[in-house]
């Protein structure tokens, strides 16, 4: 009779980590999760490596904000690839982080935009990337709470069922 394999089980036999009781990272939603980092980590990155090493005295509070958001989106894309509990921790701190940024960052462009001549990644709670760096940490955060819980019907660190 085939044993039923316990979410920390399969994520080891497919080759990534899940947090004690919970689910893996990258997987589910997750994997969603882990696209969006990645593809806003090279967009960030690249756009404020651009902005900086071309036209630096524009705006430098605005280009190092970004490189700062691109920073903080390869810490959580890579946190959600790696899986585990220590991931999981980095990864809270990290969208936690991120979304204070994006209020702060949107409250101070709406408040005073002339302290922002250029636009950063967070500027106005992300308008130009259709608010999802606003929306990306909400999700982040809940799915981190989620894949942390015990799935239901197993207590933790009980064995399977048959």
């Amino acid at each position: 009779m085939a044993q039923q394999q316990t979410p920390a089980q399969a994520a080891a036999a497919a080759g990534t980590s899940a947090p004690a009781g919970g689910r893996p990272l990258g997987q589910g939603p997750g994997r969603l999760l882990l696209w969006f980092y990645g593809v806003f980590t090279v967009a960030a990155l690249s756009r404020s490596i651009v902005q900086i090493s071309t036209k630096f005295s524009d705006a430098p509070l605005a280009y190092v904000l970004s490189l700062a958001a691109g920073v903080v989106y390869a810490v959580i894309t890579v946190a959600l690839w790696r899986g585990g509990d220590q991931a999981r921790k980095v990864a809270l701190v990290s969208c936690s982080a991120e979304l204070l940024g994006v209020i702060a960052v949107g409250v101070l462009t709406v408040a005073d935009s002339s302290a922002f001549p250029d636009a950063t990644v967070w500027s106005d709670f992300g308008v130009g990337y259709v608010f999802l760096p606003l929306i990306l940490p909400v999700m982040g955060l809940l799915w981190l709470r989620r894949a942390g819980q015990p799935e239901r019907g197993t207590a933790e660190g009980a064995a399977p069922r048959p």
